[in-house]
């Protein structure tokens, strides 16, 4: 029978800042499953729509960064190890994500956001304090933002030429997945957000994605 490993509070501190690194530092994160993009066909696309669709990857890229973020810190400060080790899980498939998001905006000729230390920290705090009030504020903060991620990859999915199948087939897997996601967070008891609570949520997604689209 193999017994569970403990770590000391110093352990999961220097594991955090592991998972900081290998999430900010460029093409440090190693995908689980290659990206959906590789099996889709090059295509023409003029300088203001190749700048567009970088644009929408840099913010999804930045997302990505923040939902590695809230998980590391709810699974930092979370009560219940079996919610621990879901929040360590869902970080471990936010990965993938990562990775493709990086992938495309390299292809397109652009880079990452230079405020992800920012929004890192930042969502780092609120999981950490989710995690502190209870697992299942916790739980219930995770299915509000992947349904905030929902709408923004649907929105994306709109605003994409056509002929782009590569970053379209990224979107699609990453909606898949998130949609997934918040519901595992919820039937895990998670609770259910107010509308007001989603509202604020709603405006601060704002902000990130305004600032990051060009920065």
């Amino acid at each position: 029978m193999t017994r569970e490993r403990h770590f000391s509070p110093v352990d999961r501190l220097l594991l955090q800042a592991d998972a900081a690194l290998r999430t900010l530092l460029p093409f440090s994160g190693q995908p689980s499953r290659p990206s959906p993009a590789i099996v889709q066909p090059e295509s023409e696309l003029n300088a203001e729509q190749t700048q567009h669709i970088a644009g929408l990857m840099r913010i999804n890229h930045t997302g990505e960064v923040c939902a590695q973020a809230l998980y590391q810190g709810q699974a930092l400060t979370a009560k219940l190890p079996h919610v621990r080790k879901a929040m360590e899980h869902a970080a471990d498939e936010e990965i993938d994500h990562l990775a493709w998001c990086e992938q495309r905006i390299r292809q397109l000729g652009s880079q990452p956001s230079v405020l992800n230390p920012l929004f890192y920290g930042l969502s780092f705090g609120v999981g950490a304090a989710a995690g502190l009030i209870s697992d299942k504020v916790s739980l219930g903060f995770v299915a509000a933002t992947e349904d905030q991620v929902v709408k923004h990859l649907d929105e994306h999915l709109q605003q994409l030429p056509a002929q782009d199948q590569k970053s379209r087939a990224i979107l699609e897997q990453m909606r898949d997945d998130e949609e997934q996601h918040a519901s595992s967070a919820l039937q895990a008891g998670g609770l259910r957000f107010p509308a007001p609570v989603k509202f604020g949520m709603s405006l601060l997604a704002k902000v990130m994605t305004t600032t990051t689209y060009r920065l």
